[in-house]
């Protein structure tokens, strides 16, 4: 599983206190215990007003590649604040994000040519989120053909399905699996992600959920999630699914992550 960390985002309230205070010391120390954790990318995400977006941006990766040394996941609605503090990141990481709304992938996907970023694409357009799978797959096609034309393989992008809440669908688990494996089957090496989090919202024991909607996300071939990878309990059920799986032989990474206090309880 990819793990792209999630919680430098100014969208959470002590994150953006720590913004508007500037207070570096707070900001690094979410990175930092991400990256132990186990992120592979630190998503960063201003949520500022438009005219402070590329400012508050270029001060987050300057003090995140200060603290760590973790591939930065650079996440704004605006294709041009990323396309602006693109260059300030000291090696290749991954945006957030393309999709087939307005002029997201012309912006954005030349930015990748000729190096190893990766990128995530969101199944959505100028119409907004689709509901039809069949839609959807049309999205994804359309954008990893405009990838390829400039070389950028598939195994590069990250396709985000749009995870909908259980709330107000009582199919979005089963739909996102179908999204899941039929993307999947189209472009075997592409990578399936999304912040698993979103079928939660609006219902009570929120953990519960997200565990178990992960698990099922995974055995649909899900490799990559937007999450926070300081959830002892998340990552636990992560490790224990590829297990179960079959796909972590003689359950040497569970038994490592356990070892390494990455998963089970505190202390032990």
């Amino acid at each position: 599983m990819i793990i792209i960390g999630e919680k430098i985002n100014g969208s959470i309230p002590v994150v953006k206190a720590a913004i508007e205070k500037r207070d570096a010391a707070f900001i690094a120390d979410r990175a930092i215990k991400q990256a132990e954790a186990g992120a592979d990318f630190i998503d960063i995400c201003a949520s500022t007003a438009p005219e402070e977006e590329i400012e508050t941006l270029q001060w987050l990766i300057a003090v995140v590649q200060d603290a760590v040394d973790t591939p930065l996941c650079i996440d704004s609605p605006n294709p041009r604040a990323i396309e602006a503090v693109f260059k300030d990141a000291n090696k290749p990481g991954m945006i957030n994000s393309i999709s087939e709304e307005g002029d997201k992938c012309e912006i954005l996907l030349p930015l990748l040519a000729g190096n190893s970023w990766e990128v995530v694409g969101l199944t959505c357009d100028n119409k907004g989120i689709p509901c039809d799978l069949e839609t959807k797959l049309a999205i994804t096609g359309r954008m990893v053909e405009k990838a390829d034309k400039l070389g950028i393989t598939p195994d590069r992008i990250h396709i985000d399905p749009c995870v909908m809440a259980l709330s107000t669908d009582n199919n979005a688990l089963v739909n996102l699996g179908n999204e899941i494996r039929a993307i999947k089957a189209l472009y075997p090496t592409i990578h399936v992600t999304g912040a698993i989090s979103n079928i939660s919202f609006g219902l009570p024991v929120r953990p519960l959920l997200n565990k178990t909607a992960m698990a099922f996300a995974m055995e649909a071939g899900m490799d990559s999630a937007v999450l926070d990878p300081t959830n002892r309990e998340m990552m636990g059920t992560i490790f224990a699914t590829y297990a179960l799986m079959g796909q972590d032989k003689h359950c040497r990474k569970y038994s490592k992550a356990y070892r390494a206090g990455i998963i089970g309880p505190v202390g032990q």
